[in-house]
């Protein structure tokens, strides 16, 4: 008796997936993670934002920390939300959306580094540029102020290219019609760090605009800060380096885990099609 025609293999089990649990939940909680500092980065951003008067916020919006602050912290948030749902729920779009952002910003960083290293002179015109800016609303911005003290202490320099630089704020210009208590003066982080002193003094830049460079450097930094940043620079490639590593690095485990999870999520999606087709059509 001849013996019956061998049926085609069954469908693949319904519990079987092609989406690996820790691709999925590894990306997760890697968007999970910057989610959360991003909301942190808008929450203390809107603070300092709604700390300052308007008028003063509004007159240096290009260089103000807290508004820099909130728009990464948005930027960051709307990208990590698609990684965290898009992953949560297997959402080609929403992966797909996050591995192109991520990809762009990955692209505009490294091309940024280029640009600098290559035109450097123009990235050193506009640092000047930034510095000067600064520089003309010390007094109108608290966040933009401590910035410039920060830098001016830890690399002990004084204004953009000299300490006379001061004379282009208002406050601090040496014009014999300015009627400023501090005129001809420089902020109190130009000055010469003395140990011995328990209390900071924040009048020791008072009137040195008006000494000559031997005369004030006993007293201040005269040397300007773009000089000091371009060699601590050069002399910081390789701490450069590794901050842009650690940047980059998990940018790119980002987009490496969203394009596996969505070919993945394509196979699995072709899977149940199959099962369908033979549920339909077991000989299919």
């Amino acid at each position: 008796m001849a013996r019956r025609a061998a049926a085609p293999a069954g469908p693949v089990g319904d519990d079987f997936s092609f989406v690996s649990p820790v691709a999925k939940y590894l990306l997760f909680f890697f968007n999970l993670l910057f989610w959360v500092i991003s909301m942190v980065m808008v929450a203390v951003g809107v603070y300092a934002r709604l700390l300052k008067h308007a008028e003063a916020a509004m007159a240096c919006l290009a260089v103000d920390p807290a508004v820099l602050l909130v728009v990464v912290g948005v930027l960051t948030f709307l990208i990590t939300f698609c990684g965290c749902v898009g992953s949560l729920r297997e959402n080609i779009c929403l992966l797909r959306t996050f591995s192109v952002c991520l990809t762009v910003v990955f692209l505009l960083q490294l091309a940024a580094g280029v640009l600098g290293f290559v035109f450097s002179d123009k990235a050193r015109g506009k640092v000047s540029e930034f510095i000067n800016g600064a520089i003309v609303h010390y007094r109108d911005d608290l966040d933009l102020q401590n910035l410039i003290d920060f830098g001016q202490k830890e690399f002990s320099c004084c204004g953009g290219v000299s300490y006379k630089d001061w004379s282009q704020n208002m406050y601090f210009n040496c014009t014999a019609t300015n009627p400023s208590h501090e005129r001809c003066s420089v902020p109190f982080s130009c000055c010469l760090r003395d140990t011995s002193q328990a209390v900071i003094n924040t009048m020791c830049g008072h009137g040195m605009q008006a000494r000559g460079y031997l005369e004030a450097s006993a007293f201040i930094h005269t040397n300007g800060c773009i000089d000091k940043l371009v060699n601590w620079t050069h002399s910081n490639l390789f701490l450069l380096g590794g901050i842009a590593l650690g940047l980059a690095l998990p940018q790119l485990v980002g987009i490496v885990l969203a394009q596996l999870l969505v070919n993945q999520i394509r196979d699995q999606i072709k899977l149940q099609l199959y099962n369908q087709q033979h549920r339909a059509d077991p000989w299919y």
